[in-house]
């Protein structure tokens, strides 16, 4: 049953989005709606600020505040337990009642669900460029930022050695 569940949006209250997480996890628990409301997610980044004294202050920040994702079987009985959470306004893009699910591409973008991209080249590696106009051209990598899903490869083009950025899985690793 869990293949079957997508992420939806759901509208808070302001300040509301710790609170409706809590309340709708704690009814899955209490209803055995495991199977049904899989995950509940409030998408957050850590933000380092250096105040005016020179003093760091690290802290969590919503990236969407005022809004909770969950990834749910949408059913009559899950709508209503989502619905009936206290500080909950409604799902986002609901026709009429129905709520529409979020893209996977559009989970991945907005940073609710991570891809998880293995790699097996490192720096001053030699790797086959797969995709876009550069493919089947070769180069050594010259940096990886994995959080970002980038890599940079020195590519030779018309006697030059160019750094080109791609997606972690747009090369791979010639081997030696």
């Amino acid at each position: 049953m869990a293949e079957a569940a997508k992420w939806y949006v759901v509208h808070t209250y302001s300040g509301y989005e710790n609170t409706v997480k809590a309340t709708i996890e704690k009814t899955v628990q209490s209803r055995q709606l495991q199977n049904q409301i899989i995950t509940v997610n409030i998408p957050q980044e850590t933000v380092t600020e250096i105040t005016d004294s020179g003093v760091s202050k690290t802290y969590d920040r919503k990236l969407y505040p005022g809004y909770v994702f969950v990834k749910m079987v949408y059913s009559d009985d899950t709508w209503h337990v989502i619905r009936n959470v206290r500080g909950v306004a409604g799902f986002v893009g609901a026709s009429g009642n129905d709520p529409f699910p979020l893209t996977d591409d559009e989970v991945y973008e907005m940073g609710v669900e991570k891809r998880e991209i293995v790699v097996n080249y490192a720096v001053g590696d030699t790797v086959r460029i797969l995709d876009g106009p550069l493919s089947s051209f070769t180069g050594v990598v010259e940096a990886m930022e994995v959080d970002k899903n980038s890599v940079s490869v020195i590519v030779s083009m018309f006697g030059r050695e160019t750094p080109v950025e791609f997606e972690l899985d747009q090369v791979e690793l010639i081997s030696q």
